[in-house]
């Protein structure tokens, strides 16, 4: 007797033998994914400059940290903790601008530079949609960046801190105060909430406006996302005397409405209060519906859009 596989036609066996692998949409997002950060690697290396730059600061500043010990000595504990956490504060804000500027400019170019270089045709030929690449795309400054720039900050602050704690063993100082006002778990804690919350969500309406006119310009893309917004603040100011609308774009800019400390300077402030001021924000959502309208807005315009 033969065997069911023996009776089975040699076409047959060849067809199930080369039957084509099933892609999922998470497969085509996370390659998408990565050629967003194989393309554009100064993502990732001009945050790890600016760490670099701060780290050699702080070499050269360690030689005076002995005396800055002991003038903080003298000082109330509210002053001595904001004396130390000064540089590891200023670290944190450096990279965390880096990172926004560098956002900018990818957001502004994301969609252009694929039209200018003609790229998109190839992009378009493979079975990836509109929605995948997109989506990939915002991704970047409202998660991957955020994510990537805690790291990075989180790795600077414990070398600073190390150097700085090998620094005052050797000279006989006090490591344990310096451990105790500078406290790098709760610095971690705000940091990470403030590169999520402020720099991820409450920005997203930056981005995702700055990804539909990448998405549309034929050229100069950072002039037509900054003429619109002129424009509407101009036209108030003439009709309504008001710069309300300004005002508004000033407030996304700096900080959450709510007055909590997301938007503050100190970056080690966080706990359930602030996390639930922010998530009941009306400018969270309202930003974020605004964010989600742009996307399907430049989702549509790059379906239809040519090579420049």
């Amino acid at each position: 007797m033969s065997s069911p596989s023996a009776a089975m036609p040699e076409s047959s066996q060849g067809s199930q033998l080369s039957a084509p692998k099933i892609i999922t949409e998470a497969q085509r997002f996370y390659w998408s994914l990565q050629r967003e950060l194989w393309e554009n690697r100064s993502l990732y290396v001009a945050p790890l400059v600016v760490a670099a730059l701060v780290l050699l600061g702080s070499l050269i500043s360690a030689i005076r940290l002995p005396a800055t010990m002991r003038a903080a000595a003298a000082l109330s504990p509210m002053q001595q903790a904001s004396a130390l956490q000064e540089p590891y504060n200023f670290a944190a804000l450096l990279l965390m601008g880096t990172t926004f500027v560098v956002a900018i400019f990818y957001c502004l170019d994301a969609l252009y530079g694929e039209r200018r270089d003609r790229s998109i045709l190839f992009w378009k030929s493979l079975p990836v949609s509109d929605f995948t690449i997109v989506l990939s795309k915002a991704s970047i400054p409202i998660v991957v960046l955020p994510l990537l720039t805690f790291a990075i900050t989180v790795v600077t602050q414990w070398i600073m801190l190390l150097v700085s704690s090998a620094v005052l063993a050797g000279s006989a100082g006090s490591v344990a105060t310096l451990w105790s006002q500078v406290s790098p778990v709760r610095m971690s804690l705000g940091e990470l909430f403030h590169l999520v919350a402020m720099h991820g969500f409450w920005y997203a309406p930056i981005y995702c406006w700055l990804l539909l006119v990448s998405a549309w310009a034929k050229r100069m893309p950072i002039l037509w996302a900054a003429l619109p917004l002129a424009a509407i603040g101009v036209v108030e100011k003439i009709a309504f005397n008001s710069a309300t609308f300004l005002l508004m774009v000033g407030q996304r800019i700096a900080s959450p409405d709510d007055g909590s400390a997301t938007g503050s300077m100190a970056m080690d402030h966080f706990s359930r209060t602030t996390l639930v001021q922010f998530l009941s924000s009306p400018g969270l959502w309202i930003g974020l519906a605004l964010a989600a309208a742009f996307l399907a807005a430049a989702m549509r315009i790059r379906h239809y859009r040519e090579p420049i």
